[in-house]
């Protein structure tokens, strides 16, 4: 359940571009057929280019962002096999072309997120990206699988979205076995629809995909900003094309370590989320005048079981029932910019008005494109995931490690624990992670962090900053917003426009106090 796409089951070359170098590969960390396949590919498309256009007007991407496509090969040991089109976008540097420096691609995490809105940065004219836009063009980019890539799919979208779903937290063994059930009837559709592509649904493909882009954008060294998931892509890239790296930040760490990735990478989540869950309640707490929802954090939390056992025992509109609220309240352990919005509708339900809470929770079966992305975003989600490492396919080890920590951490445990169980049935090949770690030619990393953070925990930004050497690691104290570069708060985002600019680094990692507490 990383990032913000989580959601629960329930042309021709640029001006100054230069020919992209020689992979640096090393085969310890992907063999050679591959390293080689990553380097023709490049070489390819280096000559090609891409082709822009105005984007699709169905695409809501304003002009003058641009669109075109990279062709990749779906397995990079078989670099003249099957290939496929991974959709890119960018919008040019707003600077002069002495300010230019080059490409700055961007991924929002997922795995399943598209960057494609990326370069809506430059045309919304947001404040925090203005000076960043001067020096780069903003390059977004839908991965392999993802959107207006070759797409692939799991489960029919229309039946994706329908409502209610099972409650996620289990009242007997009969509902774990039909929650069995259903994950393991989601990853034979899976492979029923995508089996074709699942086996090169990885982390490392989307890495060497990342290599190829930079190829046919003309950039000899990557620029990179990866938020979430979009961390440990940056992280494997590094592992595999460290003399490839420019610049590179790191916002919401996932924790690259391969003992975590990813059965264990989701237990810590529900911790973390469990600790966000409740900053939140005390915040509602202590609005109370605003909201009527409680005056301590207890009786929030006694509202919130409350709003459970209604929905489950009549889901509210027919369609909202614990699993959707679980769904919904979730954005606010994510982002702060959820609490207000969240506690404004749990407010009107309280008071009586429930139409709002259905709206928001509910699904929207008439919106058939979003339901579409949606359903996309979960399919990558998982393929990625459960491709990428090993998983536990005992059931005893699942029930008993989830078991154990609901007790303590109920707000999102077993949602979680479904939602990934298809990696237990998976239908093709899991693979051992990337080793993570510091390369010959690697420039000094920037990694951004939340202390707080409900998605990704703190100690992978201690992670990733321990095994990238010369990397340097802004805490973000007391705060626990995921995605830490969008927000307002100077300490950080001085220092991020510093390395993007000029290449600086403190001499020492830096502790920001937290941005401003949200308003009710």
């Amino acid at each position: 359940m990383f990032g913000a796409t989580g959601t629960l089951i329930a042309g021709t070359l640029l001006a100054g571009a230069v020919a992209a170098p020689v992979a640096q590969a090393e085969s310890r960390h992907h063999d050679r057929s591959e390293a080689r396949g990553v380097q023709l590919a490049a070489e390819r498309a280096a000559q090609k280019g891409i082709d822009w256009a105005d984007c699709p007007a169905d695409w809501n991407l304003p002009q003058p962002i641009q669109c075109g496509s990279v062709t990749v090969p779906l397995d990079y040991a078989r670099p003249n096999g099957r290939q496929i089109t991974l959709t890119v976008d960018r919008i040019g540097n707003t600077g002069s072309t002495d300010e230019r420096q080059g490409a700055l691609l961007y991924n929002p995490g997922g795995p399943g997120g598209s960057g494609l809105r990326f370069p809506t940065r430059v045309t919304s004219k947001n404040p925090l990206w203005a000076k960043t836009a001067k020096a780069y063009d903003f390059v977004g980019f839908d991965p392999r699988g993802v959107g207006r890539s070759t797409p692939i799919s799991c489960v029919d979208p229309q039946e994706f979205v329908k409502a209610p779903k099972a409650d996620p937290v289990p009242d007997s063994e009969a509902d774990k076995r039909a929650q069995r059930k259903l994950a393991a009837e989601y990853a034979d559709g899976c492979a029923e629809r995508s089996g074709w592509m699942l086996p090169h649904m990885t982390t490392p493909n989307t890495a060497r995909d990342l290599d190829v882009i930079r190829a046919a954008l003309g950039e000899r060294k990557l620029n990179f900003l990866g938020v979430s998931y979009g961390t440990y892509l940056g992280a494997v890239y590094a592992t595999l094309f460290p003399g490839h790296v420019r610049r590179m930040v790191m916002d919401s760490v996932v924790n690259p370590s391969r003992e975590k990735i990813w059965y264990q990478a989701n237990l810590d989540q529900d911790v973390a989320f469990e600790m966000r869950w409740n900053d939140w309640k005390k915040w509602v707490a202590e609005n109370d005048a605003v909201y009527g929802i409680g005056d301590t954090p207890a009786k929030v939390e006694a509202q919130w079981q409350k709003l459970r056992a209604a929905a489950k025992k009549a889901p509210l509109g027919g369609v909202v029932g614990p699993a959707e609220l679980t769904g919904f309240f979730q954005g606010a352990p994510y982002y702060d910019s959820s609490w207000a919005p969240a506690a404004r509708i749990w407010s009107k339900y309280v008071a009586g008005d429930p139409k709002p809470l259905i709206d928001a929770a509910g699904p929207d079966l008439a919106d058939t494109a979003g339901n579409i992305r949606s359903e996309n975003s979960n399919a990558v989600y998982t393929a990625v995931e459960c491709a990428d490492a090993k998983w536990p396919t005992s059931w005893k080890k699942w029930n008993r490690d989830n078991t154990r920590l609901h007790r303590d951490y109920p707000f999102l445990t077993w949602a979680n624990a479904w939602m990934n169980l298809p990696c237990a049935t998976w239908s093709t090949r899991q693979n051992t992670p990337v080793d993570v770690k510091t390369g010959k030619g690697l420039p000094g990393v920037l990694i951004v962090q939340a202390e707080r953070d409900a998605a990704t925990p703190v100690g992978g930004a201690y992670e990733l900053h321990k095994r990238l050497k010369g990397s340097r690691l802004i805490m973000e104290r007391n705060a626990g917003s995921h995605g830490v570069t969008g927000i307002v708060n100077a300490c950080v985002n001085q220092r991020v426009d510093a390395y993007l600019l000029d290449g600086t680094l403190d001499s020492a990692n830096v502790t920001c106090d937290p941005h401003a507490v949200p308003k009710p």
